[in-house]
This record gives structure tokens, C-alpha cells and sequence, in this order.
């Protein structure tokens, strides 16, 4: 019987290697030429049963580390290039076997990705059929959700719609009683529509802020909602309603990839118009000019809520009538971003609002209170920030609040036209903040949660900084 030789030249290049042993070194302990050993490494000769027996005895290995580790990795490997993604990048078996010879660890790490993916995939397909089963939208692009795409959407978009801005100023102006605007709208939804509002218990209705019953022709809301929120759940079936063309009009200009995303899409855009009823443009912007925008004024005068208020703010860029370019963030206790939007969009690469230092996060421990600061940034830029949380609908006995927390910005210049700097510049604390830990590199700074992409960590023993991620 003839004798299966065998290759295992990265094998035992990776045991030289291993022992930090040079060529010459390991032919000697072997008692073969270096040129010999560098035929066997470049699998242009095979190891002679003798050579296998030296290699045991003089380094002490199992043999059968050098007789075929590939196999069970090619078999594997094989599995990986079968799946329709790429099946045609792989020629043939030989391959694939000198893949899993030549390179086990980069092998291994291969099919490591591959199986996360496969997971990921798998958690997509569920979804997918979760979302199917209640009769929603399922394609899924760039694997990325429909809210997703709707949050970057209006994040990149200036949270300005001139068609909507224009509909809700003139239709604000044909109301006979813009004083109550509430009883206003029902009376429009009647006279119009037939549509009754009623406020219904939380018995009556325990999962839902509101629901519109055709039928009926009644509109229901919960009575766990505030008066400023019943009003904008009012104002917007109103702009559904009375501004349909002008909202299909910006829903298409959004460009949105699915009908899921443009649902989620036409809900926001009706949130906007129902705060351009509450607060039309014109009597807004002057209304925060004359103010100096001191949003507690705001609110008060036109019966909202701060988060109204404050979200109206960042919609002041009609041009020819700009007021100051406001961003607004909104994110709960464990620091998710529910909701990002700016005068020009958020402005995500200069601010950021992911530094754990920022009074958003602060705006927890002293809940309903204006924390007003002065934000410098690693390059420079300065901001006037204001923080403070908001309370979600009100909650039964037992259950636990939704507290989310608001942070409102613009640039330090623009601020010092506010009522919050009216003490001067110096007045506002400074907060030496970054967009985010991983972009940042500010050194000893206490609150770092993460190292810096740009820098290696400092690993030395003998010297140990502020922070737990010191880098050097």
C-alpha cells in the first residue's frame, strides 16, 4: 500500500513561529538543512514519518496537531460557501482546503461571522413574521427598520414644512374662535365632518390614547392624556383632515421606501401640523422674539405643554422669517434617542448628544426643573442648551411613570439673545462635552464610558488615571 503523504507546511510554521524559533534553529534540533525545512513549510515536500517521529519527541506535540486539523474546518468551511450569498465565489473543494490549512484561525473567524449572520438574519425573518402576522409592511431594507428610516428621515430633514406652515396659518385664520382653539376644532370636526369628540376612562379604554371609530363618527381619547396632549391629539385629526394634500405633498418629498414607513411618516407630519395650529408661525416667532424665546412664557401663552413649546421652537426656519436655528433631543432614562430634530437638522456630527455629561442626563435626579448651560466642544463650537424632563400620560396606581427628558440647543451666540443668558455669558456653567465617548478625546475625564476609536488604550501598569478608559 502506498503511503499518503502528508503537507503540513503552515502546521509546522506555526509551531516554529509558536516557539519563537527561527529556521536554522529548528533544522538543527531536527538535524535536517534550513533549505529542507523551508521546502517543508512551502508544502513543496512532505513530512517523512521520521520527521513527524523528531518533531514529537523533540517538542513535545501530539502528532496529530500535524496530521490534518484542516479537515474538520473544510468540512465546515464547505457549509459556509454553499449558501446562495456565495456559492459562486469558491471554484472547487481544493480551495477551501487550502484555506483551512493554510489559515485556521482566519478560517474559524470566517465561520464565526458567517453564524452571526445567519443569526441576525434569522432574528429578521422573525420579525418580519411578526410584523406580517399583524398585517403590517415586511420588507426590510438595508435591514434596517421602518422607524429607522423615518428617524434618520426627519433627523437629516430642517423640521420646516413650508406647504403644512402655509394650510395651518390660513386655516387658524378662518376660525371664529381662535381663543379657545380646542373647543374651536371640535366645533370645525362637527360642522364639517360630524365627528364627536369624548374623553373616554381608562376602563373604557386601557391600552390606547386614542381611537377613531367611523362608524359612530366619534373620535375617543384617554383620559390619562393632559389637556395640552388631548389638544394636539385633536388638532391632529383636524390636520389629517383639512391638510391631507399638503401632507401627501412633504410625505413624498421624504422619499420613504415602504407604506410602513410612510404611515409612521405621515403620523409625525400630522404631529407637526397639529403644532402649527396650536402655535401658527407668525404669532409664534414673534410672540418667542418678544420673549427672548423663555419657553415657560411660551407655553403659558399659547396653552401647551413645554415639550409643545419646545419642539414648535426648532421649526422657526421659514425663510425671509427665520428665528434661532433650535435642536431639540428627546431620550429616556436608560439614554435611548426617542426623537431628534433641528431648525436644519439635527446636527449630529458637531454636537452629537451622546456625552454622558450633558444636562439631559442630569434632568433625571431634579425632575421639572431648566437646567441651562454652556456646551463646549472639542473643536471649539459652543452651545446654550436647556434640559428638562417631561411626564408621558398619566399613570394608575402601580405603575410606573414615563419620564422622558428634553434637551434644547442652538449655537452660544444665538443664545446670548435669549432670556437665559441675561445674567451674561459667564452666568451659564460650562460643561466641557464631546458628540460621543467613542469620538472623543478629551483627557481625565471622569464620566468616560468608552475609549476613544482614534487612540490606544494605556495599558501601563505603573500609572492609572481618572478614567477607567485611559488611552494614550
Amino acid at each position: 500500500m502506498t503511503e499518503r503523504k502528508i503537507f503540513a507546511g503552515s502546521r509546522v510554521r506555526r509551531l516554529r513561529l509558536g516557539l519563537a524559533l527561527t529556521q536554522t534553529a529548528m533544522a538543527e534540533g531536527l538535524g535536517i538543512s534550513p533549505s529542507y525545512l523551508n521546502l517543508i513549510e512551502r508544502d513543496q515536500r512532505p513530512l517523512t514519518v521520521q520527521l513527524l517521529l523528531k518533531l514529537g519527541s523533540v517538542y513535545k506535540i501530539e502528532l496529530g496537531a500535524l496530521q490534518g486539523e484542516g479537515g474538520g474546518l473544510a468540512g465546515q468551511l464547505r457549509e459556509v460557501f454553499t449558501d446562495p450569498l456565495l456559492s459562486g465565489e469558491i471554484p472547487g473543494d481544493k480551495e477551501i482546503v487550502e484555506v483551512a490549512e493554510a489559515a485556521p484561525n482566519a478560517a474559524l473567524a470566517t465561520m464565526k461571522l458567517y453564524r452571526a449572520y445567519r443569526e441576525q438574519a434569522a432574528r429578521l425573518s422573525d420579525l418580519a413574521d411578526l410584523l406580517s402576522r399583524a398585517g403590517h409592511e415586511t420588507s426590510i431594507a438595508a435591514a434596517r427598520l421602518p422607524l429607522d428610516e423615518v428617524r434618520e428621515a426627519f433627523e437629516r430633514h430642517p423640521h420646516f414644512f413650508a406647504r403644512i406652515e402655509d394650510a395651518a396659518e390660513a386655516f387658524s385664520a378662518s376660525l371664529a374662535d381662535r381663543d379657545d382653539l380646542e373647543m374651536a376644532l371640535k366645533t370645525w370636526l362637527k360642522s364639517e365632518h360630524g365627528i364627536v369628540m369624548r374623553t373616554l376612562p381608562v376602563h373604557a379604554m386601557p391600552n390606547l390614547r386614542r381611537r377613531y371609530d367611523r362608524h359612530s363618527m366619534r373620535l375617543f381619547l384617554s383620559e390619562r392624556l393632559s389637556p395640552y396632549d388631548r389638544k394636539r391629539e385633536l388638532a391632529m385629526e383636524v390636520a389629517l383632515l383639512a391638510f391631507k394634500p399638503e401632507i401627501d405633498a412633504e410625505l413624498a418629498d421624504l422619499a420613504l421606501s415602504s407604506d410602513e414607513a410612510r404611515r409612521i411618516g405621515r403620523f409625525e407630519l400630522a404631529r407637526y401640523a397639529a403644532h402649527a395650529l396650536m402655535m401658527p408661525y407668525g404669532l409664534f416667532l414673534a410672540a418667542a422674539q418678544r420673549t427672548r424665546y423663555d419657553v415657560d412664557i411660551l407655553r403659558s401663552r399659547f396653552d401647551v405643554s413645554f415639550e409643545q413649546a419646545a419642539s414648535r421652537l426648532t421649526s422657526m426656519a421659514r425663510p425671509g422669517a427665520m428665528g434661532l436655528s433650535f435642536f431639540l433631543m428627546e431620550l429616556d432614562h436608560a439614554g435611548n434617542a426617542i426623537r431628534r430634530r433641528g431648525a436644519h437638522g439635527f446636527p449630529q456630527a458637531r454636537f452629537g448628544g451622546a456625552c454622558p455629561k450633558l444636562g439631559v442626563y442630569a434632568a433625571f435626579a431634579q425632575p421639572g426643573q431648566i437646567l441651562a448651560e454652556r456646551v463646549e466642544m472639542p473643536d471649539g463650537a459652543t452651545f446654550m442648551t436647556l434640559s428638562r424632563t417631561v411626564d408621558g400620560p398619566q399613570s394608575a396606581f402601580g405603575e410606573r411613570l414615563r419620564r422622558t427628558a428634553l434637551i434644547l440647543g442652538t449655537e452660544f451666540s444665538g443664545g446670548l439673545e435669549t432670556v437665559f443668558t441675561d445674567a451674561g455669558e459667564g452666568a451659564l456653567p460650562t460643561v466641557l462635552a464631546g458628540p460621543a465617548c467613542r469620538f472623543c478625546e478629551r483627557q481625565g475625564c471622569l464620566s468616560r464610558a468608552e475609549p476613544p476609536l482614534t487612540r490606544p488604550l494605556g495599558l501601563d501598569e505603573m500609572v492609572t488615571g481618572l478614567s477607567a478608559f485611559d488611552f494614550q
